[in-house]
Order: C-alpha cells, then sequence, then structure tokens
C-alpha cells in the first residue's frame, strides 16, 4: 500500500512545495484542495471510486434516485426470479422515444441520466424489483474533521499534484502548471490502469468460469 497521507500533511505539503506559508497563502489552500478533489472525481477513474449500492424499484415510478457524491454510472440490474437482469444504458432521447408513455409498465430494459441527481428507467418498472447500481463517487470531501480517504491512503500523490495546479493561478506562476500538470497526469494514469488491469483479470475469470 502506498504511503497514507492525511489532510493535515497535505496542507502542510502544500506550504513547502509552494515555499509559501504567509496567512492569505494559507487561507486559500483548502479551497485549493476541494478543486483538487472536483478535478480529481472528474477526470480519474479508479477502483478505488467505485461504489455499490442496493435497492428497490417502486413500481410504477420510472425515475430513480442517483446516490449521493455520484458522478457516473457503472452499471445497473435488478433481480428477477433469482436471475440478474443488465439494463443497457442509452441516451435520453432513445429511452424517451422507446418508452414514451412512463404510466405504461413493463420488466426494465434501459436507463439514462434524467438530471444530475436522477435516472430514467425504461419500460417503467411494473414491480418492486431489487436492484444494484455501481457508480463512481466523489469521495467525502476531506477537512481537519476528515483526515483521510480513499486518495490520501492509495494515490496520495495525485491529491498533492492537483491541489498544486490548483495553486498556481493564485501564485502567479503560470509557467509552473504544466509542470504540475505532467505529474498529475502521470499518477491519474498509475490509478486508471491499475483498475484497467483489474477489470482485465475479472473478464478474464469470468470466461474461465464459463
Amino acid at each position: 500500500m502506498a504511503a497514507t497521507m492525511t489532510y493535515s500533511q497535505l496542507v502542510e505539503d502544500v506550504k513547502q512545495y509552494a515555499e509559501r506559508f504567509d496567512h492569505p497563502f494559507i487561507a486559500q489552500i483548502p479551497r485549493f484542495i476541494a478543486l483538487a478533489e472536483n478535478r480529481i472525481a472528474a477526470e480519474v477513474r479508479g477502483l478505488g471510486y467505485i461504489r455499490y449500492v442496493t435497492g428497490t424499484f417502486t413500481q410504477n415510478e420510472s425515475v430513480l434516485a442517483k446516490p449521493a457524491r455520484w458522478r457516473e454510472t457503472c452499471g445497473l440490474f435488478y433481480t428477477f426470479e433469482g436471475n440478474a437482469v443488465f439494463l443497457k444504458q442509452r441516451g435520453y432521447s432513445y429511452v424517451r422515444s422507446y418508452w414514451p408513455n412512463k404510466t405504461a409498465v413493463g420488466e426494465p430494459e434501459y436507463y439514462c441520466d434524467y438530471d444530475y441527481e436522477h435516472l430514467l428507467i425504461a419500460p417503467t418498472p411494473d414491480a418492486a424489483y431489487p436492484f444494484e447500481l455501481a457508480f463512481f463517487e466523489r469521495p467525502l470531501p476531506l477537512s481537519d474533521d476528515n483526515q483521510i480517504n480513499w486518495t490520501t491512503q492509495y494515490a496520495p500523490q495525485l491529491l498533492l499534484y492537483a491541489a498544486l495546479i490548483e495553486a498556481q493561478p493564485f501564485l502567479k506562476r503560470p509557467e509552473r502548471i504544466a509542470e504540475f500538470q505532467g505529474l498529475f497526469d502521470r499518477a491519474a494514469t498509475a490509478v486508471a490502469n491499475e483498475a484497467q488491469r483489474r477489470l482485465e483479470n475479472d473478464r478474464v475469470g469470468d470466461q474461465h468460469r464459463r
């Protein structure tokens, strides 16, 4: 496992890398870190950011609320007569055209983003099927009261470089953005490659089990 970083250590590292210890800069560091977390959530896809939630479709209801801190859906399936039925992701226009009358019900086949906080299911569920949703999440934001999360534990360099990228405009050092961007990209690629290797291994295992 990579060296674990805490939020307090990250604040200190940003000071040291920037070589700035004045109050106006220090006061901005929590903002740099929050922006860095948003950047990582938007740009990086890794195993540590995948979460799974279970629930039950509401009969006669086509709109499903997304989990807290949702960023992107990985997959959605429900259980029917003991079998897993995986829903296919499509665009909103496709789903609406396929099932224009949301009051009509049937066995769900498709889903799409309805808005940032909801999914749209089609056909509208005709029963309260149990489901499992896999999604990429934005980890619980770091703070004095939340010192660690998956990124600080397994990819601390990713968070540090992202925070330093966000700090450069404040420091009026735009020439250093490319330097830290390159380091961030390399760290992000390492996280993504690890996830890809795991997914490939899972696919190979599935083939062998068939």
